[in-house]
């Protein structure tokens, strides 16, 4: 079992792109644990030309940011690392190098809930 959860843009974006309660969801799968972004995905979340991005970025500032010096899916991986938390994201080539590490994945199935993998 994961002690916290760390969310990459990704997985800031479901809620608007698939109608998607994120924290019940991950709520029913865990109770209540600690929620981390890195620093660096709110910098994404600015710069990206989702048209979702702005309710992401707000979306993010609810939940505790992690300073990290690291950029994308290194910042995500190190504070999962660093935290002993799950990753939540879509992003299959992340989701690879998670697993090689024996990070544990959250992802999203039928776009209407949360499945994570086994612990």
């Amino acid at each position: 079992m994961p002690k916290a959860v760390v969310l990459d843009s990704n997985a800031l974006l479901m809620p608007f792109q698939f109608k998607l309660n994120l924290d019940k969801e991950l709520k029913r799968l865990f109770g209540d644990l600690p929620v981390f972004v890195p620093s660096s995905v709110l910098g994404e979340l600015a710069n990206s030309l989702d048209k979702n991005s702005k309710a992401a970025l707000a979306l993010a500032r609810k939940f505790s940011i992690v300073e990290t010096e690291f950029s994308g899916d290194d910042a995500v991986m190190a504070i999962a690392e660093q935290r002993d938390a799950a990753v939540l994201t879509n992003d299959k080539e992340l989701i690879g190098r998670l697993r090689e590490r024996r990070i544990p994945v959250i992802r999203l199935r039928g776009e209407r809930y949360l499945v994570a993998d086994e612990f």
